[in-house]
């Protein structure tokens, strides 16, 4: 094992990191125990392994097979080329406790476009493939969809200034977990506004990298595509008055898809804009919309997941 994945699998934390107010890790610590779990270890030709951290739940976190998928990817394509989409389906569940194996198929490096195969292994058995397209930089034509007007990020509240001691009593351990993604509501959170009953299903959220990342635009893309797996499909329960933890929900991500239009930086605010145009055979859709603070439209993100509410 490297010494990034051991720090990522054991939630190292230097003595001296900064703390929140209640003690827990946040900012570069912990962002880096990301960057950390996205280097993966290169075994052999087109073959990597990555780790799960310490902390994990039941199953491993959809961004974080997704991100590291990807980084297989792109360590078998040219720096110059960079990821315009990712499509991708969930095929099992993770098992956060042991390595995951990740196998690259190089499909087609053509003059302008490469494609990579990437599948998932634990237990001998894929728990997850994905399909990555990257281009070399072209001109060409260029319209997108202007940023609604929402509020600036530095006026909405954190994580941690939301997390009431009622709050932290009822979630338990997930109400502390170390962050390494800044996620701030526009709107009161579908777990505080679920006791109003049904909402809107549009759900929009700013985020952020907590701390700085290196000039690598593969780790950028990577990281993005981490945190669109966060908060997507809380519209879809939002519409019917329920969420995850407070009801009896089962859910899972599906498949997921991304589009990444133009450059971006992960550690710099971004606009996640959500809504769930429908929910149907046990099953939600997702669509969502990065935006950065200048307005610029840098990716579009869609997702089914298993929408299973148990009465």
């Amino acid at each position: 094992m490297t010494e990034a994945a051991r720090l990522a699998a054991n939630d190292e934390v230097p003595v001296d990191a900064p703390l929140a107010v209640d003690g827990v890790p946040r900012g570069q610590p912990v962002l880096d125990r990301l960057v950390a779990l996205l280097d993966l270890e290169r075994i052999e030709e087109n073959i990597y392994r990555g780790v799960s951290p310490k902390n994990s739940t039941v199953r491993v976190f959809g961004g974080q097979v997704a991100g590291q998928a990807l980084v297989a990817a792109g360590r078998t394509v040219p720096a110059e080329r960079g990821v315009h989409s990712l499509h991708a389906y969930f095929i099992r569940g993770g098992d956060p406790s042991v390595p995951i194996v990740y196998e690259v198929d190089r499909i087609r490096d053509g003059r302008s476009f490469t494609t990579r195969r990437v599948v998932a292994v634990q237990h001998g058995k894929a728990i997850f493939a994905l399909s990555a397209s990257f281009q070399v930089a072209e001109r060409g034509i260029e319209h997108a969809d202007r940023m609604p007007e929402v509020p600036d990020p530095e006026t909405l509240p954190t994580h941690g200034d939301r997390m009431t001691p009622e709050l932290r009593a009822k979630f338990g351990a997930w109400a502390d977990r170390p962050r390494p993604i800044d996620v701030r509501y526009v709107s009161e959170p579908p777990w505080l506004s679920r006791e109003t009953g049904p909402r809107d299903s549009r759900n929009q959220v700013w985020m952020r990298a907590d701390g700085k990342l290196a000039d690598d635009p593969l780790l950028h893309v990577c990281v993005l595509a981490y945190a669109s797996d966060m908060t997507l499909l809380d519209g879809a329960l939002a519409r019917h008055g329920v969420y995850w933890g407070t009801d009896k929900v089962i859910g899972a991500s599906l498949d997921h898809a991304m589009w990444f239009h133009r450059p971006f930086r992960a550690d710099e605010w971004v606009l996640y804009d959500c809504e769930s145009p429908s929910a149907s055979g046990g099953r939600g859709l997702a669509t969502g919309r990065f935006f950065t603070r200048d307005g610029a439209l840098v990716a579009t993100v869609v997702q089914e997941g298993l929408l299973r509410v148990i009465d």
